[in-house]
């Protein structure tokens, strides 16, 4: 590869990270924690490619490089593609097409008591990881309020799901909650946002349906998509 075509794709790279960083849509890729590194790691590429072009332009009377081939070039597509198109957040077609196993928590482990508010918000992955490992019953009759996306497994059934990740989007699993009671949910486009007040049906958790929890709806409403869609 040529010198000028390493100095470019240097260039472009941290162009991208920078990009995708300050714009942040790299929460569609990684969790908010690893912005620092990312906007670093542009930096760098970008500095370091502005030093090696601003070097080569100096010494632009030494010996030429021999035209080499033409498909390191195809290495920039990658990154033009990250400039011209930003994939969206992983929705209702991931959680179809994935099946995900209980939450992992120690059986042992101690839940701090739930909000006193009537109906407090809790997120997908602590409502189903209380209702798979806590058995206190806390959940029992209580209501509670839960924001996530609609899925709908089959024409006449709805989900409210959320993705979790642990680093990246590569590792996202789906956290799926069975929606019971909720008229007109049928008729929400799939990844319509939602917000819902509900009730746990208990024992409906179970090994044989992946740990996937049925609540009773007493209340639904759409909202809008928050800027970071994932749970960690």
């Amino acid at each position: 590869m040529r010198r000028e075509t390493q100095n470019l794709l240097l260039l472009l790279l941290g162009g991208a990270l920078l990009k995708i960083a300050l714009g942040g849509s790299y929460l569609r890729y990684v969790k908010p924690s690893l912005f620092p590194w990312l906007l670093l790691s542009g930096l760098v590429m970008v500095g370091l490619a502005a030093f090696a072009i601003i070097r080569d332009i100096r010494a632009s009377g030494a010996a030429h490089h021999d035209h080499g081939s033409r498909s390191p070039w195809l290495l920039l597509l990658p990154v033009f593609a990250i400039f011209l198109v930003a994939p969206p957040a992983l929705g209702s077609d991931s959680v179809t097409r994935d099946r995900v196993a209980a939450p992992q928590a120690p059986k042992e482990s101690l839940f701090p008591e739930l909000p006193p508010d009537r109906a407090p918000l809790l997120s997908t992955s602590e409502f189903i990881t209380r209702v798979v490992w806590d058995d206190s019953g806390a959940l029992d009759g209580r209501a509670i309020r839960l924001q996530g996306f609609v899925v709908h497994p089959t024409p006449e059934t709805t989900q409210l799901a959320r993705m979790r990740i642990t680093c990246c989007a590569a590792d996202a699993a789906p956290v799926k909650i069975d929606l019971a009671g909720a008229p007109g949910a049928t008729e929400l486009p799939a990844d319509t946002w939602i917000e819902v007040t509900a009730r746990l049906r208990p024992g409906t958790a179970t090994e044989a349906n992946d740990y996937v929890p049925t609540v009773d709806v007493l209340d639904l409403r759409t909202i809008p998509a928050p800027q970071d869609t994932y749970e960690y």
